[in-house]
């Protein structure tokens, strides 16, 4: 997932640019129904600007991408329930916008699939992420909504 070679600032915004991919994957998905492996290979040959040899030439961490993309559909209802089990009485996930939602799911996959990363910056990623696609308070609902369902997947 990192390359130990790159500095410390380069392989955050590798990965910062992984989970934005993950996130615009996701949305595509919701909206195309098209699948993870045929979305996940359009993102990989046009959006996350891998050059002829396979390397990428943008800042995105392509294992990164794929291992959230995919982690999301493995769990999907794991963490759609853990979402909803964290909203208000009588919500939907329907009623979440669907950018909130594709951003909810990456971040509950990476709770699931990357315990060696600490909730705290899974959470600090996402709300980042949040603040760039949404007004100040829609990113502190997805602030204490991923708080509290990382608390309950890693739990």
């Amino acid at each position: 997932m990192s390359n130990p070679k790159l500095p410390f600032d380069v392989t955050r915004a590798r990965r910062a640019g992984a989970r934005l991919a993950a996130v615009q994957a996701l949305y595509e998905m919701e909206q195309t129904d098209k699948s993870a492996r045929a979305t996940i290979r359009d993102f990989m040959e046009d959006r996350l600007g891998l050059g002829p040899d396979g390397t990428p030439i943008e800042d995105a961490d392509p294992d990164l991408f794929k291992s959230v993309v995919n982690a999301v559909v493995e769990n999907q209802a794991k963490i759609d329930n853990a979402i909803l089990a964290r909203l208000a009485e009588g919500w939907k996930l329907t009623r979440l916008d669907a950018t909130m939602r594709a951003l909810l799911r990456a971040g509950g996959a990476e709770f699931i699939a990357h315990p060696e990363l600490s909730d705290a910056v899974i959470l600090d990623e996402y709300v980042s992420l949040a603040h760039d696609f949404f007004e100040e308070s829609d990113a502190k609902f997805a602030n204490a909504l991923l708080q509290n369902i990382g608390r309950d997947l890693r739990a």
